[in-house]
């Protein structure tokens, strides 16, 4: 009987996740190509690309188990401020897969281009991972939601660096942020979005062991794009 239940929870857990981690309430549009932006979708990444000239390269890594596409809001509003910028693709949507993509697609190869990694949770931790075994690969480095790095160190990092958190989340809680603060250099740029959750910096369902946020999504993605743009222009 309790094996049977253990199950029954189970399955009911991971077709939760499933749902949940879904990207929800995407525009269409968004992956549409326009005057202003181009948009190729490919099997290792959604590219956006801005028609007028650019220097800015973003390469986005999504958070663990987490739709790609609920990241396309964020990264095509970089994009329509004249950023190109790659959402990669995990592998079974695990974030420390294919963390070396941009190395292994010949993408970080221009000179005159300003790369920056960036990521959300877990994906800010593979970003930062890419960056310490690649610091000469990267021009900046922007985390956001996450409490990483945590097992390696940047303290010595020379480029500039962001930190987006909410100051609801219950993820990346802002006592670890705070805790590992000694891991990141000390021109680092800390950024606190008063009353945004983890959930919201993407758009997917609830996830389990966030609190609520007092903000609407749109608030704080808007907050989010602004202190993005503020740090790379």
């Amino acid at each position: 009987m309790f094996l049977r239940v253990w199950i029954a929870l189970g399955i009911f857990l991971i077709l939760w996740i499933v749902y949940s981690y879904q990207a929800h309430g995407v525009d269409g549009q968004l992956l549409e190509t326009s005057i202003q932006t181009e948009v190729n979708i490919e099997d290792d990444f959604y590219l956006f690309t801005p028609r007028d000239q650019f220097k800015d390269v973003m390469l986005f890594y999504p958070g663990a188990m987490v739709d790609p596409k609920a990241y396309v809001p964020l990264c095509r509003a970089l994009a329509d401020h004249d950023i190109q910028v790659y959402l990669f693709k995990m592998p079974w949507r695990m974030a420390s897969k294919g963390y070396l993509k941009p190395i292994d697609l010949n993408i970080v190869n221009d000179s005159t281009k300003t790369y920056i990694l960036a990521g959300h949770s877990q994906g800010g931790k593979m970003a930062a991972q890419f960056v310490y075994e690649n610091p000469t690969k990267a021009n900046k480095l922007i985390l956001i939601g996450t409490s990483h790095p945590r097992e390696i160190s940047l303290s010595n990092l020379t480029i500039p660096v962001l930190k987006i958190a909410g100051t609801n989340d219950g993820i990346a809680t802002p006592q670890s942020i705070e805790a590992n603060r000694n891991k990141l250099p000390s021109t680092a740029q800390f950024v606190r979005i008063e009353g945004g959750n983890h959930s919201q910096f993407g758009y997917y369902g609830f996830q389990m062991g966030d609190n609520k946020s007092s903000i609407s999504r749109e608030q704080q993605h808007s907050e989010v794009v602004k202190n993005i743009l503020e740090f790379i222009k």
